[in-house]
């Protein structure tokens, strides 16, 4: 009888250690949210105060990948999880590289305020912001997703990537004609491209997160699946 109470206790242990792990992903989700947000509003009111903030605050993101990464192998080593705990786990090791990365992207973006790089055309940076918006619309989709394990919901988000990509190349060929056309220092056009190119990014990486939940939730590994395919699983959901 004894044993029986141990056992049970192990096991709500290791479910609140689970829980714990996936809230810190939350957590660090929400913090990189925010910094996207914080960037694109510094870019909108020329900030770089803001914009400063923003970049030390990348610093905290990346303890929080490493504590969050540690934890990870300290309860593989210590519970031995099998099944859904251990894809849940691995899960949440890979998508905190990604999430960690998406800091990184956003970090080059807020330079372009701290280096006073921001567009002077205002058509750039309109439609520099409107992306910003639908990239964070997409993470906050990605990372409620990813709250509730909701297969339907990541598949729609992944697919949303393709409305970003499609705006991005339509600003990527405007700038790059704006560039051709203008005196400016190619210097600065070249961060601007780079800033443009962090945005689609950060789309890429809720992509790959995406793809993390789908493959927790259905055991299989759906990485490298063609779109096509990925398509039709979401019409069967629908």
């Amino acid at each position: 009888m004894h044993q029986v109470a141990l056992n049970t206790h192990i096991s709500d242990r290791f479910n609140l250690e689970l829980e714990n792990l996936r809230n810190s992903v939350l957590t660090m989700g929400g913090e990189v949210e925010q910094q996207l947000i914080d960037t694109l509003k510094a870019i909108s009111t020329n900030n770089p105060g803001l914009a400063e903030k923003v970049i030390l605050n990348d610093l905290k993101v990346n303890s929080m990948e490493m504590q969050i990464d540690e934890e990870c192998v300290r309860i593989i080593a210590k519970r031995h999880p099998t099944a859904s705990d251990l894809r849940l786990i691995m899960t949440i090791s890979k998508a905190i590289t990604d999430i960690e990365r998406m800091g990184d992207e956003i970090e080059r973006i807020a330079k372009l305020v701290t280096k006073q790089k921001i567009p002077a055309s205002e058509s750039i940076k309109s439609s520099m912001l409107q992306i910003g918006q639908q990239v964070t619309a997409m993470m906050r989709g990605t990372f409620d997703a990813f709250a509730r394990q909701d297969e339907r919901a990541a598949l729609h988000v992944y697919d949303q990537d393709n409305r970003i990509d499609s705006e991005y190349k339509k600003l990527l060929t405007f700038t790059t004609g704006e560039m051709s056309r203008s005196g400016e220092d190619m210097e600065d056009w070249l961060e601007i491209l780079w800033a443009l190119r962090s945005l689609e990014r950060i789309g890429d990486r809720c992509k790959n997160i995406c793809e993390y939940i789908v493959s927790l939730t259905s055991g299989k590994d759906v990485r490298h699946t063609p779109l096509e395919s990925l398509q039709q699983k979401l019409d069967d959901l629908t």
